[in-house]
């Protein structure tokens, strides 16, 4: 029995968790697994009607459950920021999940904006540091909103951080027994604190001598991203850089829409969501593609331990996609969210 936590959030985040969910039902049926899910509160509009953001107390609630599964966060009524500050970032460093795990991955050739590129060619899986760097939020703005102001953000690394995000790499790389090959993404040439990286990214290679190593700078990386995504297999980054090649290699494999990304603290409580975000504009109008969520949820049952589960869900969407029945990713495909939801569900038997 796996207790999971859902939040739904704001936007269309409800409205995709819930096909996230129909679809995990049918599988727990399919391949005898159980689950039981409570929803927790926290989005925006819990936030308006009582003034509470999601802290610590909640945190530390979240880690009687297994896993966290959320939708989306982020609304125009409040500043930018808060409430996914306290939600995602809340969970990310109080509950320590360290591993940013984001599968590139091609479905459908039609779907690619890369010409001449094939599903065989677009098979990423980017492992980013999700605890340290700019993120930390060291740091701060002096004399707000005079000509004086000064803002200042401290990059910051230990080895600890980096060392267990490269070890999750090679063992990942190992796992996925494709190419079997890593390459470290950095700017260690530009910003030398960086050097971390290339130092403890050496010394953990030379544990594993089955592993090929590769290293580029994070604005060569997104040219060859572009150019050959084919020449990747596992990469690993510092947590902005992530940030901003996860994004790209959405787009790569055809867009938010189907993106989905695990935050992992391997062993403990860990958050599984869509990197899309929560677009008012097509909240409650049933328009929005669920494809990126209930990646999510497979992700979130891969890390259970429930593969059979998990690849069955993967398979059922690629077939989808690559025989173009769901023949976009977007709001415009023409098909409702519960439809294609529905379609899902009927690919799986």
């Amino acid at each position: 029995m796996y207790k999971i936590a859902v939040i739904g959030g704001d936007g269309v985040g409800p409205e995709v968790v819930a096909e996230g969910l129909k679809v995990m039902a049918k599988v727990a049926d399919q391949y005898n697994f159980k689950y039981e899910a409570t929803e927790l509160p926290w989005c925006t509009q819990y936030y308006l009607d009582t003034g509470v953001l999601m802290g610590q107390e909640a945190v530390e609630e979240a880690k009687e459950y297994d896993a966290i599964y959320l939708g989306a966060i982020g609304d125009p009524r409040v500043e930018t920021g808060l409430v996914e500050r306290a939600i995602i970032m809340g969970y990310r460093f109080g509950l320590d999940l360290y591993i940013n795990l984001r599968p590139i991955k091609l479905y459908a050739e039609h779907l690619c904006p890369l010409k001449g590129k094939e599903p065989k060619d677009i098979d990423i899986l980017v492992i980013r540091e999700n605890t340290e760097c700019v993120y930390a939020g060291i740091g701060g703005i002096l004399k707000k909103g005079t000509p004086d102001e000064v803002a200042v953000g401290e990059m910051i690394y230990t080895r600890k951080g980096v060392e267990r995000a490269v070890r999750y790499a090679f063992e990942a790389a190992r796992k996925r027994n494709k190419a079997k090959k890593v390459t470290l993404v950095d700017k260690s040439n530009a910003i030398r604190i960086q050097d971390i990286w290339t130092r403890t990214f050496a010394e953990v290679a030379a544990e594993y001598p089955d592993i090929e190593t590769d290293h580029a700078y994070i604005d060569a990386a997104c040219m060859w991203m572009i150019k050959n995504p084919e020449w990747f297999d596992v990469i690993v980054t510092p947590n902005l850089f992530g940030d901003i090649i996860t994004d790209l290699g959405a787009m790569v494999q055809g867009g938010m829409g189907v993106a989905a990304s695990g935050n992992i603290h391997p062993g403990k409580t860990s958050m599984f969501e869509p990197i899309h975000g929560s677009a008012p504009k097509y909240a409650g109008k049933n328009v929005a593609n669920p494809i990126a969520a209930i990646n999510a949820a497979a992700m979130m049952l891969d890390f259970l331990g429930e593969k059979q589960a998990a690849n069955a869900i993967e398979t059922a969407v690629a077939n989808l996609l690559s025989s173009k029945r769901i023949p976009s990713l977007g709001a415009d495909s023409g098909l409702s969210t519960s439809q294609i939801g529905d379609m899902v569900l009927e690919e799986l038997g």
